[in-house]
């Protein structure tokens, strides 16, 4: 028998199956069937594990003080313990802001740290300006640069009164840079 030829050989006989049979079929589509609700299941399950982990830290108001503690023209130190939640990690920390009440009632809250090198500064009563130790920057009441290094004005924090209540967002700022950028 040459190639090509289409004679039968002795003893095979004319029917062919085709290649795999029904229950190889019915394998592969049942394995198909369980990787697609494997698949629909592990999904939403590795979406709930690490979403935590990519989340951005929330920034929640935050009660500092009754508004009526802070005096007229007179800045404040306000501290407050609030909990930070980062992804799994909670954690307790102790904040502080500066207060200052206008003549209209309104309040402006600075962060507490130096735009020049992150330092904590505080108010001189004597000379009315925000002094900063390290580095001897000075600010007014108004938080605008009077002396020193530092390179913008005190970063004002989000803030508002509710029912004779501060609220405050804690935002933490780049040091050292022309804008104010928040971290």
């Amino acid at each position: 028998m040459t190639p090509g030829d289409d004679h039968h050989v002795e003893g095979e006989s004319g029917l062919h199956t085709p290649v795999g049979t029904r229950r190889s079929f019915f394998s592969r589509i049942t394995a198909g069937i369980a990787g697609l609700i494997g698949m629909g299941l592990a999904v939403p399950l590795l979406g709930y594990v690490i979403s935590p982990a990519l989340k951005r830290r929330e920034r929640a108001w935050v009660d500092v003080g009754g508004v009526g503690d802070v005096p007229v023209g007179e800045p404040k130190q306000l501290d407050h313990v609030t909990t930070i939640q980062d992804g799994y990690l909670q954690t307790r920390s102790q904040k502080a802001v500066w207060a200052v009440k206008q003549q209209d009632g309104q309040v402006t809250v600075f962060a507490p740290k130096c735009t020049h090198l992150g330092c904590g500064y505080r108010w001189a009563d004597e000379e009315k300006q925000f002094k900063c130790p390290c580095h001897g920057s000075a600010f007014g009441i108004d938080g605008q640069v009077l002396a020193g290094p530092a390179p913008r004005p005190l970063d004002r924090l989000p803030a508002r009164i509710e029912n004779g209540r501060l609220m405050v967002v804690f935002e933490e700022f780049k040091s050292g840079v022309a804008n104010s950028e928040a971290l």
